[in-house]
């Protein structure tokens, strides 16, 4: 049965019966081993996206589709930022750690909300940002945390006092780069990239040493050499892509040598680890600039690509790029999730999830970054790929997806990957443009909603060994944010009219529903206290679709 709270009420069952205060921790120390063994940790949230396979699955089955519907606001933890939030808290031992929009850090306590400390950056003179000023969250190890920042900084704070333990310039924000996405951190490596895809930066990843902040290693996401690729012709789908080759080599051989530094391909969400193999796995973001390919002949690699890296060295390993030569903003940004999957003779092997913005579940062999196959369409799929006209051109998806940056989540029991999309109907504008300089957007056109056209949303369950739609769940809004999967067979997720929901994570039946009062658009976590489980939820609402801003985290739990 589907329950409807309103927040106020929420409000004041907080304050007529708050819990009683929790043990917090009073020393925080991360081991590797527990980072490494959390995908069965049900008490702590030790990653952004749980786990180094980045599955967003809890292991605890206390909440489940027998007792969701007596879920009920333990609290509400409100930070002094009120802006969007796209955060995924993490928890340990007791203390929640998160962010906020212009790098704000909270501790609190996870079973009543005490705030314990606040740390908030001090922004340096420049920052240049394109789709708000989020943070996604922090990583820890040992007994730091690690966080990106606006001002393209990597800071290491104390875990226990939230006082600074070093800082380190990652990137320089006067030519477009900046940080929102969170790090991972792996075997004393904080892995960090970067945004400003948009902006004409060179992307890369970065591996630092998370005890003293030093540089380790960098993987560029753009290539000195060899960027132009295969000049493919279709998509990873099989579909031409209307380019015209002939002419894009007559321009690559008029380039100057240098126009690599400009090509774009930032990487906005976490990579994922697979210890064994020794190996980081991320996608890589749009090219610049995003719609006027003229600048840019050749593929863009590895812009809009999968791409794996050594552990260690950075070194490349392999990589897959789903469309070449992007002009159309259709980026790969949801982050990877490593499971096993069947390949194309039914064996089980090492596998690598993508949700594309094109409305496809991508599926990989972890081996070489083959493509073992693709999933049915999500979301409606119009005149792909029309080229983008001076006076617009309409194509589905538009240019926020499919999945955004939406990280996806994985239901194992019926092996499925589980996604949040978007409707959004646009017309693509393109017009000539030349590098503006790094701190003024280089799109080279724009992209346009249709304000005549309903926008929405749609979860979809794909079964990743067959590539079919499980089931649906449609909504009002266009989805943006996180999803969680739990072993009590749930699906957790919000819209932007404040609604955060729990489905059927086999069926996709809706089984229960909050409004916390703004858009709830960052990515859900749960966790256990003192053996009771909890599920959290940041209220912020959302920059890049407009969603309502708040301020708060609203954390839920069973009442008696």
């Amino acid at each position: 049965m589907t329950k409807h709270i309103a927040l106020a009420s929420s409000v004041l069952l907080i304050f007529a019966a708050a819990p009683s205060p929790a043990q917090v921790a009073t020393i925080i120390d991360v081991s590797q081993d527990q980072l490494t063994k959390a995908d069965s940790d049900s008490r702590n949230w030790l990653h952004t996206q749980g786990n180094y396979a980045q599955t967003r699955y809890y292991p605890g089955a206390q909440i489940n589709t027998q007792n969701v519907g007596k879920l009920r606001p333990a609290f509400v933890f409100q930070t002094e930022v009120n802006e969007s939030m796209e955060t995924a808290p993490i928890v340990v031992d007791g203390v929640m750690y998160l962010t906020t929009s212009y790098n704000h850090v909270y501790a609190a306590d996870a079973a009543t909300g005490k705030e314990l400390w606040h740390y908030k950056h001090r922004m340096g003179p420049v920052t240049t940002f394109c789709c708000g000023p989020n943070n996604r969250g922090v990583a820890i190890s040992g007994g730091k945390l690690f966080m990106g920042t606006l001002d393209a900084k990597l800071i290491a704070l104390d875990a226990l006092t939230g006082k600074p333990v070093w800082e380190k310039q990652v990137a320089d924000p006067e030519k477009g780069y900046s940080e929102t996405m969170a790090p991972t951190v792996v075997e004393g490596k904080v892995l960090i990239g970067t945004n400003g895809g948009e902006y004409g930066i060179r992307g890369f990843l970065k591996a630092f040493d998370a005890d003293s902040g030093d540089l380790l290693w960098t993987f560029y996401t753009i290539p000195d050499k060899g960027h132009e690729g295969v000049w493919a012709e279709k998509d990873a789908t099989g579909r031409h892509m209307h380019r015209d080759i002939a002419k894009e080599k007559a321009a690559l051989s008029q380039q100057g040598g240098d126009f690599y530094q400009t090509l774009g391909g930032g990487i906005w969400m976490n990579p994922a680890i697979d210890l064994k193999a020794r190996t980081a796995w991320f996608v890589v973001g749009n090219p610049s600039p995003d719609l006027y390919g003229d600048e840019r002949p050749g593929d863009n690699l590895y812009t809009d690509s999968l791409v794996a890296v050594d552990l260690d060295q950075g070194t490349y390993k392999c990589h897959f790029q789903y469309i070449a030569h992007d002009v159309w903003d259709l980026d790969a940004v949801s982050p990877p999730i490593l499971v096993d999957v069947k390949d194309k003779s039914g064996s089980m092997v090492p596998g690598v999830l993508h949700g594309g913005k094109t409305g496809h579940v991508y599926v990989h062999n972890r081996k070489d970054c083959s493509l073992i196959r693709f999933s049915q369409t999500m979301i409606p799929q119009e005149n792909m790929w029309v080229l983008p006209t001076p006076e617009g051109a309409r194509m589905l998806p538009g240019a926020n997806g499919g999945v955004e940056w939406s990280p996806m989540a994985w239901e194992p029991k019926h092996r499925l990957a589980i996604a949040l999309n978007l409707h959004q109907p646009m017309t693509y504008h393109v017009e000539a443009a030349k590098y503006p300089g790094g701190s003024k957007l280089w799109l080279g056109g724009a992209f346009k909603v249709i304000a005549t056209e309903k926008q929405w949303g749609r979860v979809s369950a794909v079964n990743v060994d067959t590539g079919k739609v499980a089931w649906k769940h449609d909504t009002e809004q266009p989805l943006i944010g996180g999803g969680l999967t739990t072993a009590g067979g749930l699906f957790f997720f919000g819209e932007g009219d404040g609604s955060f929901n729990a489905l059927d994570s086999a069926t996709g039946k809706k089984l229960w529903s909050f409004n916390c009062g703004a858009g709830a658009n960052a990515q859900p976590i749960s966790y256990m206290v003192r053996g009771k489980q909890y599920v959290a939820m940041g209220c912020g609402g959302n920059t890049q679709i407009d969603f309502k801003r708040g301020n708060s985290v609203v954390v839920y739990s069973l009442t008696n």
